[in-house]
């Protein structure tokens, strides 16, 4: 059965892969797994039809038969255990990768994201000044921890694993800021993902979304 994940109709991201429905594309590409997307608008996304699937009114949701998933970290893990190439076999090795899945979403991507939000939000208070460095601080404190770990390694763990996949989609939101360029091996790290075949259709199949919601 193909499986159908929601996206965006007009990502606000402007096709630079950073919606979150580009996780669960990546997925599926590194699997080979076919798939369908049903784009919805902002409206949409608030109607009843749409948060029977994701109770938050957000993309990207995922269906398959009688199984509907909404948060990208549930939906990765689902087709990582479902299909072969995410997750090694050793059981260890499996523990590992899913414990760098969590650390991802809980640990390195919440200062990013409060980063963003106060840049997109607060640059017009007064205080904003103030409290960017704070933020940027917070953020250098992960990339620091995350390099001293990654050091000289390809991967987080072995392999290129649902680790890796949602640890670089995190890291991509840095890429234009700059601060990710202070940590070499980190930059060198988010270009491995960015090079693999299965990205690289994802984020095509997302930026034509875009394209054709800018032209049509």
């Amino acid at each position: 059965m193909i499986p159908t994940i929601t996206a965006f109709e007009r990502s606000p991201d402007r096709g630079k892969g950073l919606a979150r429905d580009m996780r669960v594309r990546w997925a599926l590409e590194e699997v080979g797994q076919p798939y369908d997307v049903r784009l919805v608008s902002f409206k949409a996304m608030k109607e009843p039809a749409h948060l029977a699937l994701h109770p938050f009114g957000q993309i990207p949701t995922y269906e398959e038969g009688d199984l509907a998933l909404f948060e990208t970290g549930a939906i990765v893990f689902h087709i990582a255990e479902r299909h072969a190439g995410l997750l090694p076999d050793d059981a260890n090795a499996r523990a590992r990768v899913i414990t760098w899945m969590f650390a991802a979403l809980n640990t390195v991507e919440p200062p990013i994201l409060e980063r963003e939000t106060a840049k997109l939000v607060e640059h017009d208070k007064t205080w904003y000044e103030e409290r960017l460095p704070f933020l940027e601080d917070r953020v250098r404190k992960r990339l620091g921890e995350l390099s001293g770990r990654l050091g000289d390694a390809n991967w987080l763990d072995g392999g290129f694993s649902a680790g890796d996949l949602l640890m670089v989609s995190v890291l991509l939101r840095l890429k234009s800021s700059g601060i990710l360029d202070e940590y070499p091996n980190l930059s060198a790290y988010v270009a491995r993902g960015e090079a693999r075949p299965a990205y690289k259709r994802a984020f095509d199949a997302q930026l034509a979304v875009f394209t054709a919601a800018s032209t049509g």
